[in-house]
């Protein structure tokens, strides 16, 4: 989530604008929609979900999703779910077999660290279930919200708490979790509330739901706080999906510091079998990234 200059819009504004328009015991992380061993058709082992926001600047989206099947990507995902197509792109998916992995359903402003926004959240949840529904989609991002002046980091943090217990029963009830993402303070994400994987963790072990569990964003947890794959494994029981993207550059593995070959062996290695989100930029075009995420994808299980 980051504003990037070769892209018009960053995921910040867009779902701030969005909502302002709209006004513990752990299922396994290696929970998908088809969790197998085998190697995906034409990658590695790793399955990615191409994050149709940021990729292929300029096309329509529906044609995005056209692009992301095309590529051999089984599963797509994207940011706020209004204004989007539902009723095409759940029968383009369903002609396609392609999956919707995750979309966004509650964004950085209204903040759902401030309580009296709990009302709002509870009935944006709601409607996002519907939404999950109707698209196949088993998980939605939720984030923390932006610092409220006087307010400190525990308060916000029990606020969102609060906010997460709150739809709790209504996620289990329906079988869509919330994934809570946690930031990055140095690169992207100043004035947030939420950042690195020990307080997201606390957060969701609180909660304590299978139902609710952290989008482990792999870019803003090496900004925020390095050793990739010793903090997966601390955290590991509240992981409910992983994203990723290189750094610097926020584009894809292989153009930057990350061992993205290391990082999904260690992922799998812990038993995780779902997708990955490729929440970044493609450098040089999307054949090349592509080319570069299938080098990543090169380890020994």
């Amino acid at each position: 989530m980051s504003i990037d200059p070769r892209f018009p819009l960053d995921r910040r504004t867009w779902l701030a604008s969005t909502a302002a328009a709209a006004a513990g015991a752990s299922l396994p992380a290696s929970l998908g929609a088809t969790p197998t061993d085998e190697p995906a058709a034409g990658w590695g082992r790793t399955r990615f979900a191409v994050n149709v926001e940021m990729w292929w600047g300029g096309v329509p989206f529906l044609d995005k999703v056209r692009k992301a099947h095309a590529a051999g990507f089984p599963a797509i995902e994207f940011w706020p779910w209004r204004g989007k197509p539902l009723d095409e792109l759940r029968d383009l998916c369903r002609e396609l077999s392609i999956e919707v992995a995750q979309f966004t359903g509650w964004g950085f402003v209204p903040g759902l660290n401030d309580p009296s926004h709990h009302d709002r959240f509870e009935k944006e949840i709601r409607e996002g279930i519907e939404v999950a529904k109707r698209l196949d989609c088993r998980k939605m991002t939720v984030v923390g919200g932006n610092d409220i002046p006087g307010k400190s980091p525990e308060e916000m943090h029990a606020a969102i708490i609060t906010g997460l217990r709150r739809v709790k029963p209504m996620v289990e009830d329906a079988g869509v979790m919330l994934i809570l993402e946690p930031m990055n303070i140095r690169v992207d994400h100043k004035g947030h509330c939420l950042y690195g994987s020990v307080d997201a963790v606390r957060i969701c072990r609180e909660v304590d739901s299978p139902m609710v569990k952290i989008n482990w964003d792999l870019y803003h947890m090496q900004i925020s706080e390095g050793d990739l794959c010793g903090r997966l494994r601390d955290g590991f029981d509240q992981v409910g999906y992983l994203q990723l993207a290189d750094h610097p550059g926020r584009n894809e593995p292989g153009t930057g510091e990350v061992h993205y070959n290391r990082v999904f062996q260690e992922a799998w290695r812990l038993g995780y079998r779902d997708y990955v989100g490729l929440e970044c930029v493609p450098r040089n075009g999307a054949e090349k990234a592509i080319e570069r995420i299938k080098a990543a994808d090169v380890w020994t299980p």
